[in-house]
């Protein structure tokens, strides 16, 4: 499941997975405010917070994922500024530093008693 966290500071996103992640939760949560930003012409600062309940992707929900990292990330690499990841999954963790290269901004990984830091640094 992704929720949006409601206390983020102003212009900037913030989402909580727990569970598993479904095709939902993409179309539904996470994908329609950030393309409406974009169409805006907003700059994107999205801070993302995995705890230890996350369970993984339900399989109709990864092709969802690569249609919105495509339509969303690619296609607007300019309007990405910083993304910070809040997690203590060390695979979650490891995962990102094979890959946060290929993020089009600045990623930072916080733990999540470092909250209120991410935070602060996505809105600086």
């Amino acid at each position: 499941m992704i929720e949006p966290i409601v206390d983020m500071p102003p212009n900037t996103f913030g989402f909580r997975g727990s569970g598993k992640f479904s095709k939902s939760d993409y179309t539904e949560v996470l994908i329609p405010p950030l393309r409406e930003a974009i169409e805006r012409g907003e700059k994107m600062r999205m801070l993302f917070q995995i705890g230890p309940g996350f369970h993984g992707v339900e399989a109709d929900a990864v092709w969802t994922q690569a249609k919105a990292d495509l339509g969303l990330g690619i296609r607007h690499l300019s309007a990405w500024e910083r993304v910070a990841l809040v997690t203590d999954e060390d695979w979650v963790r490891h995962a990102v530093g094979l890959v946060g290269w290929l993020y089009p901004c600045e990623m930072r990984i916080f733990s999540l008693d470092e909250l209120d830091a991410a935070k602060k640094w996505l809105a600086a």
